[in-house]
């Protein structure tokens, strides 16, 4: 079975949305190298049409795009991509395939199949999926940023705090740090 893993860029303040980050090569590296250590990408409806709107041309060469940002859509257009939704059923982007019924069983089964883990890159099924205690990792790009705004990581609220274990940190040039954790068991007790 493999980690389900949530990764996405986020502000000083939490907030989540997309137009908020630092889009620069150092990023888009980042997000391509994390892509690449996993087996598939799992978004949400609202996450993949704002995707497939745009990657798909810079994978083509139909959209200007730096070398970053091409080498990203080039992997992204070949990796399996996974979408939730009760409303759309077609989804013709190359390797796109959907997550049907029970949300649960369905991401479940997804993990399952899928050893080298999947990327999970939206913030609402995130919450989702963390209300179901599916999620067993989080690779956050926070960004020195305070936006001001939403949408905020989990703004919609947990059942109960998550206790993560870091395991690694790293400041990039463009002053983003890139962190990694992984879900604990154990209770955390303030000093």
């Amino acid at each position: 079975m493999g980690l389900l893993t949530f990764s996405i860029n986020v502000t000083l303040d939490g907030c989540i949305d997309h137009q908020e980050g630092i889009a620069d090569d150092e990023t888009h590296a980042y997000f391509t190298r994390l892509m690449g250590e996993c087996g598939a990408m799992l978004w949400g409806r609202i996450t993949y049409e704002m995707m497939e709107s745009y990657w798909p041309m810079v994978a083509r060469g139909e959209a200007e795009a730096p070398p970053a940002m091409r080498e990203w859509a080039v992997n992204l257009e070949a990796k399996p991509k996974y979408v939730v939704s009760s409303t759309r059923k077609d989804f013709p982007w190359t390797n796109s395939h959907h997550i049907e019924g029970d949300l649960q069983s369905g991401v479940q089964k997804l993990k399952d199949a899928t050893p080298a883990g999947v990327l999970l890159g939206s913030g609402k099924l995130a919450a989702e999926l963390d209300r179901l205690d599916l999620i067993d990792e989080y690779r956050f790009l926070v960004h020195p940023r305070i936006a001001g705004h939403g949408p905020t990581l989990h703004e919609s609220g947990l059942p109960s705090a998550r206790h993560l274990k870091l395991i690694s940190a790293k400041a990039l040039s463009n002053g983003i740090v890139a962190v990694h954790y992984r879900r604990s068991n154990e209770l955390v007790r303030p000093e």
